[in-house]
């Protein structure tokens, strides 16, 4: 399949022909992150999060769009140039693996430089994201790479989120690390806004520390699901252990909890949780003495052996287990940290595949209503999927060849403030009750017959399709990406 095919070319502001219309009013840059390359030397990286990151950029202004895209040079992206694959999770022992070498070695070798999974704006920067505390800064125009980015604070992390949660209203970023020694520690931060330092809100110990991808946030909490699949430290020791995943080990007997951490006063509150595993939240926020926090979960962790690439050639995406869109409500119990007294309950919000999935920017932290992400569980195509958490319906697009990515949701500059009760003129699109969904959705793609991606426009209540955009090749599939507005 194409979408996990290396790619070498590189384009710079290319005006792509586009299909349909894209809305005059659109204007800013869609910014995505991912694999480019999956072999360099004569060696195939084995994992699909192991290859080398490729910056693409899609610029709106004026119902046009161009496109630049750009390997992001690192040390990693030498080596391979240099016909040396390294890679972070299952390849070698860099990057995560990083706990590898530190334990073989008894000094923590250099961790990988490959920011492959996310982007962010941080303290005025724009900065490539990963797993492993070394990011790498980029030039938003021209996504040419600045080198190593470095917080302006002592909190040294041995591994950290690629996903910071923002608070919209304070502006706020959020996230999490882990640490390793004789007692492992969750370490909880805050990244005040516009500033390039890491303010510590909780350290939180852990005997098993768990494999956690992405964390929520509401008004009062930082939200982490600690799910059964656990680090197993001892395995580094093996000399048969070559990578991160097989450091990770399902173990339901340890089973799963909610971590709500008070974002002032630092305060945890664990409560025990139905185990299942899981990649991304979608959205949380607080309702009367509960926190309400919305995932796409798994019931175990076959979904990461599935995505290693030898799997993914031989069976494509119809050997992946399907996550589906779940509501945990999470009743805190007592306030002293055991969880007792709490518990979390889950409802089930679409029964269709799911993953890769986003809200609109202005309704995150707080009570909302529609989920979008990339439709999963059909064979031959992945779709897009818009979801209504207070009817249970969903409105889906699929195309039969088509594969698409991570959606994002852009909203229109006229939109009211969904949390008044409706748009800024007092006139609600097709008789909405509200305006929270009156915008576009962005979503790359890949036609897999024609060996193409392109970039595909959807109004964002309908789901009906204004335009797809050609790229002038093939793209492999991506993780994340950010809209920055003009």
């Amino acid at each position: 399949m194409p979408g996990f095919r290396s790619l070498d070319a590189e384009v710079g502001n290319y005006k792509l022909p586009v299909e349909g219309t894209i809305p005059e009013w659109l204007s800013g840059s869609l910014v995505r992150n991912g694999p480019g390359k999956f072999d360099a030397g004569g060696q195939r990286l084995t994992h699909w999060f192991d290859g080398l990151a490729m910056l693409r950029k899609y610029d709106f202004a004026d119902g046009q769009v161009r496109y630049t895209n750009r390997f992001l040079r690192t040390q990693a992206y030498a080596d391979a140039q240099a016909g040396q694959a390294t890679g972070q999770f299952g390849t070698d022992e860099r990057g995560l693996g990083k706990v590898l070498g530190w334990l073989r070695r008894l000094g923590p070798p250099e961790p990988t430089d490959n920011a492959n999974v996310h982007v962010a704006r941080i303290g005025g920067e724009h900065v490539a994201l990963t797993e492993v505390p070394r990011w790498v800064s980029f030039d938003p125009d021209s996504l040419h790479s600045r080198g190593d980015f470095a917080f302006e604070d002592d909190l040294d992390l041995d591994m950290t989120t690629a996903h910071l949660s923002a608070d919209p209203r304070s502006g706020d970023l959020f996230g999490f690390g882990l640490t390793f020694g004789r007692t492992h520690e969750y370490h909880v931060y805050r990244i005040p806004r516009g500033e390039r330092r890491r303010e510590r809100v909780a350290s939180i110990p852990t005997d098993e520390p768990a494999y956690i991808h992405d964390c929520a946030v509401t008004a009062d909490h930082v939200v982490l699901v600690e799910t059964p699949l656990r680090i197993a430290i001892l395995r580094a020791l093996s000399p048969f252990t070559e990578g991160f995943f097989e450091m990770l080990d399902w173990r339901p007997e340890s089973g799963a909890r909610v971590l709500l951490v008070d974002r002032e006063s630092g305060d945890v509150r664990a409560v025990p949780a139905p185990n299942a595993f899981s990649f991304h939240a979608v959205n949380a926020y607080e309702d009367g003495s509960e926190t309400v926090l919305d995932i796409v979960d798994f019931e175990d962790d076959s979904i990461v052996d599935a995505l290693a690439l030898d799997t993914l050639e031989a069976e494509g995406f119809p050997g992946v287990p399907a996550g589906r869109l779940a509501r945990y409500r999470v009743d805190p119990g007592g306030g002293d940290g055991t969880g007792a007294g709490g518990a979390v309950t889950r409802e089930r919000l679409y029964d269709g595949g799911m993953e890769l999935p986003t809200v609109p920017r202005t309704v995150r932290a707080r009570e909302y209503r529609y989920a979008y992400g990339q439709a999963t569980d059909r064979e031959g195509a992945n779709g897009l999927v818009k979801v209504d958490t207070e009817t249970g319906s969903a409105r889906e697009w699929w195309e039969r060849g088509v594969y698409v990515e991570e959606p994002r949701v852009v909203r229109h500059p006229e939109a009211g403030d969904p949390a008044k009760g409706g748009p800024a003129d007092g006139d609600a699109a097709d008789g909405e009750a509200d305006d929270e969904d009156r915008g576009v959705v962005l979503a790359p793609a890949l036609d897999v017959d024609a060996e193409r991606s392109m970039l595909l426009v959807f109004d964002a209540r309908t789901l009906e399709e204004l335009a797809r955009a050609p790229l002038p090749h093939h793209h492999p599939f991506g993780f994340h990406g950010r809209f920055f507005p003009e």
